[in-house]
C-alpha cells in the first residue's frame, strides 16, 4: 500500500503520494549524475554544524595559537595556496602559518580533532585530513581567518594514513594503511560538498602496514609491507610490476622520485628495528633487490627516523623523529647531488 508524505510549502500542508515524491528524487538524481562532470556517489559525509557558519559568524571566532613550542613527531609539510601547514602527530594537531620557519609558537592551530594524524591535501576550497587512530577522513573548509570542521566519513578502512590531491581527475586519494583499500574522495563543482565516490583495492597489501604511496603520471606505487614495491596503473590498480627489497629496507615510508633518482626513507627493517632507519636512493627500483643503492642519509644528521618528503615551491622537505631540534628539514638537488641542507625545526 502507498503511503502519503506531508510537505510544508508557503505554511500550508500538501499530501503527496509517495510514489511520486521518489519519482521527483530519481529524476533530480538523474540531473544530477548525467551532468557532464558528474560521478557516482558512493556515499555522503556527515556533516558537521560548522558547515552551515556563514564567513561572519566565522570572523567572531578567534583563531588558536600553536601551544607547543616544539614538534612532537612530525609527519608531513605541505603548501595549499599561500599556507604551510604541518602535521604535528604526536600533539595530536595541524599547524599552520604564512611564513615558514617562523618560531612554532607563532603558528596557528588549524585542528585538534586528530588522534595521531599524518597528512592533509587541499584544492584550494576544501582541505582533507586523516584522523588516523579513529578511522576516519575530515573536511575542513576556511571561513574568514580560520578553518572550520565541516564534514566527517566515518569507517575509512583501518588507519588511514596518507592523502594525495590529484588535480588532473579533480580527486582526492586516501589511503586505508592495513587493508590495501584507496578511497577516492571528489567535491560537487561549484560546491564546497565533498563526497566518497569509489574505493579500489590491492588485495595483496590488505594486511600489511603500508605507510604511503605515489602517483607518477599513469603509475602509481605503493611502498610495500611484503617487502617489495607495487607498481599499479593508477586508474585501475591492475599490477603492473613488483619489486622485491631487501630485508634491511623492508619498512618503508614513501617513495620519491627527485632528479634523476628514486629516493626511499625507511623506518624500520623487516624485523621492526628503527635502528635501520634510513634514506636511499637508486636510478632503477630494479637494482634494489641485490642492495644496490646509495645510503645518503649521512647528508642529513643520521640517527633519527627520516619520515615524509614533500615538493614546495623548488625545495624539498624531509619530516624526521627521535631527533630533538631537528624535526624538519629542507633541502634542494643539483645534478644528482642534494644542496642547501637545512635543518629549520
Amino acid at each position: 500500500m502507498l503511503h502519503s508524505i506531508d510537505v510544508c510549502k508557503n505554511h500550508k500542508n500538501i499530501r503527496l503520494p509517495a510514489a511520486i515524491l521518489c519519482i521527483v528524487c530519481m529524476i533530480a538524481g538523474f540531473l544530477f549524475l548525467s551532468r557532464p562532470d558528474a560521478v557516482a556517489v558512493l556515499r555522503l559525509s556527515e556533516t558537521e554544524p560548522a558547515y552551515f557558519m556563514t564567513k561572519e559568524d566565522a570572523a567572531e571566532t578567534k583563531i588558536t595559537p600553536n601551544p607547543c613550542s616544539d614538534l612532537s613527531v612530525p609527519t608531513s609539510v605541505t603548501k595549499i595556496g599561500d599556507t604551510y601547514f604541518i602535521v604535528d602527530c604526536y600533539h595530536n594537531q595541524i599547524i599552520y602559518t604564512d611564513t615558514l620557519g617562523r618560531p612554532l609558537n607563532e603558528w596557528y592551530v588549524m585542528t585538534d580533532e586528530i588522534d595521531r594524524g599524518h597528512t592533509l591535501a587541499g584544492d584550494g576550497v576544501v582541505y582533507l585530513a586523516d584522523d588516523t587512530e579513529r578511522g576516519r577522513i575530515l573536511i575542513f573548509e576556511k571561513k574568514g581567518e580560520r578553518f572550520v570542521h565541516t564534514q566527517t566519513f566515518s569507517d575509512i578502512g583501518i588507519r588511514p594514513h596518507y592523502i594525495v590531491y590529484r588535480p588532473q581527475d579533480r580527486c582526492f586519494y586516501a589511503w586505508s594503511s592495513m587493508t590495501g583499500e584507496m578511497y577516492l574522495f571528489r567535491r560537487e563543482t561549484d560546491s564546497s560538498r565533498v563526497f566518497l565516490s569509489e574505493i579500489r583495492q590491492i588485495p595483496a597489501l590488505n594486511g600489511s602496514y603500508v605507510r604511503s604511496f605515489t602517483i607518477m603520471d599513469d603509475d602509481i606505487y605503493f611502498v610495500s609491507g611484503n617487502a617489495s614495491i607495487i607498481k599499479a596503473d593508477v586508474d585501475s590498480f591492475r599490477i603492473k610490476e613488483e619489486y622485491p627489497v631487501p630485508d634491511a629496507i623492508a619498512g618503508m615510508v614513501q617513495l620519491t622520485w627527485i632528479d634523476g633518482f628514486f629516493y626511499l626513507t625507511v623506518s624500520t627493517d623487516r624485523q621492526g628495528s628503527q635502528d635501520a632507519a634510513t634514506i636511499i636512493r637508486t636510478p632503477d627500483l630494479k637494482n634494489l633487490a641485490a642492495g644496490d643503492y646509495e645510503d645518503v642519509y649521512g647528508s642529513f644528521i643520521g640517527g633519527g627516523t627520516p619520515y615524509y618528503i614533500s615538493f614546495i615551491d623548488d625545495r624539498y622537505y624531509l619530516t624526521e623523529h627521535r631527533l630533538p631540534g631537528h624535526s624538519v628539514w629542507s633541502f634542494s638537488s643539483e645534478n644528482g647531488e642534494l644542496t642547501d641542507i637545512q635543518a629549520l625545526y
